[in-house]
């Protein structure tokens, strides 16, 4: 075979994943885009004229400013959570042994197989003036606590959807992780809160990163659980989103917002990715 042909071939079987992320991802968002500097009139409808009207309504008004901090406070609050609680999870997961260890991962993987809006509507049931929680709470002699349409439902609704994909991420690091250090380490008389917090932590970094990434992005995209639980009155991004899509059928502004969403997102993550990439090299230095 030819030198040029052998040089080829990656390209050639990358083909085909290309053009299916190229029809399914990249002409959509480009399209979203366009739609986004056009503009709208209740009258005729959508005008293709490009115009900048959209990003500066977005700029000046205090409305989406509320809604995009709100997005952002939902996806740093379920991401710390899913850090706190994903990351013990995964090290008690790894030190399992394998019969119960397969019993437990299919536990914490198989809610991922039921729907988002199932599972959201289960923690609406909890959560509700007459749920399971405020009955517990009425028998135990205390007050009724709304929970439901509130950020603390939408956060504890997030984290619980989110967070294998935190385990998951944490314990796929730890399975490669040499476990003579945590041995060398109590045999110099290292607690077990030692261990994990100077051992098991430090190795379970590359998780713990990837895990925030996924979380984070996922947590500020989401649509399903913030409707439901947060209802009408805490509005978030992808909820303005739908709002100007098919409620008010401003469909240029909703793709504006869309944008928005998409490049604050991959700002912050592109940031994150630099900052540790840094810390990182100033260590290995």
């Amino acid at each position: 075979m030819p030198r040029f042909s052998r040089r080829a071939v990656p390209y050639w079987l990358s083909l085909p994943g290309v053009t299916l992320f190229a029809v399914m991802l990249f002409i959509p968002l480009l399209m979203t885009a366009a739609l986004s500097f056009y503009t709208f009139d209740f009258y005729r409808g959508i005008e293709p004229t490009f115009s900048l009207h959209n990003y500066l309504d977005i700029a000046t008004d205090s409305y989406f400013y509320e809604i995009f901090l709100r997005t952002l406070w939902y996806g740093l609050a379920t991401t710390a959570l899913a850090v706190v609680l994903g990351v013990p999870e995964a090290y008690i997961l790894h030190r399992m042994k394998s019969r119960w260890r397969a019993i437990f991962l299919l536990a914490i993987i198989g809610p991922l197989l039921i729907s988002v809006v199932v599972r959201t509507l289960g923690w609406a049931i909890l959560l509700g003036n007459n749920g399971l929680v405020n009955q517990a709470m009425t028998s135990l002699g205390l007050p009724n606590i709304s929970f439901i349409y509130t950020e603390f439902g939408v956060i504890v609704a997030l984290t619980h959807v989110l967070i294998p994909f935190m385990v998951v991420s944490v314990w796929a690091v730890l399975q490669k992780a040499d476990p003579l250090t945590e041995n060398a380490a109590a045999s110099l008389g290292a607690s077990q809160i030692t261990i994990f917090f100077r051992i098991v932590v430090p190795q379970a970094i590359p998780g713990i990163l990837s895990g925030t990434l996924i979380v984070f992005s996922l947590a500020t995209s989401a649509f399903a659980t913030p409707a439901i639980i947060g209802g009408r009155r805490l509005k978030v991004a992808t909820t303005a989103i739908y709002d100007e899509f098919l409620n008010t059928l401003e469909w240029p502004l909703g793709a504006a917002v869309a944008m928005v969403l998409l490049a604050g997102i991959l700002a912050i993550i592109v940031s994150y990715n630099r900052l540790i990439e840094r810390r990182y090299a100033q260590v290995f230095q």
